[in-house]
C-alpha cells in the first residue's frame, strides 16, 4: 500500500518538487499552500508523513502543528528556516516530530522520509511479540501506539511514545542524550542532543503529575535518563 504524504508550503515551485520527486518512488502525495487548508486535510486523511512548512499563511506551522496534535500523532517534519535553531526547538515544543532545514536538497528530503518510515515499519514489527507493555502504573498498548496512566489515556506523539517504550522497556537503564538520539531518532539524525531535552520534558509534562519531581522518568545528572516507578 502506497504511503501518503502531505506537503504544506506556500511556495508552489517547492511543493511541486517535493510532490514529483516523492511521486518517482511510489508515494501518493497531497498538497496544501496555507495553514487552515492543511488543517482541514489532516483532519480528513491518515497521513504516514507530513512535511509542514513554518511560514504559512491564515495559520503558521507552529499553530498548525499544535492543532494535529490534539487529534493525531501521525509523523509531522517542520521545514525549518536555514540556521534558527530557535524555530528548530519552537516546532520540537509544539509537537513536531522532526525538522529539515531549508534550503534543502530533495534527496535528503526523501532519505530523511523513508528512514522515518522505515523506522516506524521497524518497530512497529518489533511489537507483534510485545503489544502490550505493564509498567506499575503505566499500561503501553504497543500496536495502537497509546499510553494509560492509571486507566486513563495520555496523547503523545510518535517520538514521545517510542522514547518512553524504549525508557520503559529497559527499566533503571541510564541512556545518554546522545544515545537517545541515536536510538529514537536514528543515526542519520543530524539535529543535537537539545531534542532529546526537549521531548523529555514534553513527555514529563504529560506524564508527570509533577513535572519537577518526577515518578517514571528520571535524570541522572550529567550521564541521562531511565525509567524507574516510585510509589
Amino acid at each position: 500500500m502506497a504511503k501518503k504524504v502531505l506537503v504544506v508550503d506556500d511556495e508552489k515551485l517547492i511543493v511541486k518538487g517535493i510532490r514529483f520527486s516523492l511521486e518517482q518512488d511510489g508515494m501518493e502525495v497531497d498538497c496544501a499552500y496555507d495553514g487552515e487548508e492543511a488543517l482541514k486535510m489532516a483532519q480528513q486523511n491518515n497521513y504516514d508523513m507530513i512535511l509542514l512548512d513554518i511560514m504559512l499563511p491564515k495559520m503558521d506551522g507552529f499553530e498548525v502543528c499544535q492543532h494535529i496534535r490534539e487529534f493525531s500523532n501521525m509523523p509531522i517534519v517542520m521545514l525549518t528556516a536555514k540556521g534558527d535553531d530557535m524555530d528548530k526547538i519552537l516546532g520540537l515544543e509544539y509537537g513536531a516530530d522532526d525538522y529539515i532545514t531549508k534550503p534543502f536538497n530533495i534527496l535528503e528530503v526523501k532519505a530523511r522520509i523513508k528512514a522515518i518510515m522505515r523506522r516506524t515499519a521497524g518497530s512497529q514489527a518489533k511489537k507483534e511479540d510485545a503489544k502490550l507493555v505493564q509498567a506499575g502504573d503505566l499500561k503501553l498498548d504497543c500496536e495502537s501506539r497509546r499510553l494509560f496512566i492509571l486507566g486513563r489515556e495520555v496523547n503523545l506523539t510518535a517520538k514521545e511514545f517510542d522514547l518512553l517504550e524504549l525508557l520503559v522497556n529497559n527499566p533503571n537503564k541510564v541512556y545518554g542524550r546522545e544515545n537517545l538520539l541515536n536510538l529514537v531518532w536514528g543515526y542519520e539524525y543530524p539535529g543535537d542532543v537539545r531534542t532529546v531535552d526537549v521531548h523529555v520534558r514534553r513527555l514529563r509534562e504529560k506524564i508527570e503529575s509533577n513535572p519537577s519531581e518526577p515518578r517514571y522518568v528520571h535524570t541522572k545528572w550529567g550521564v541521562g535518563y531511565y525509567y524507574s516507578q516510585n510509589s
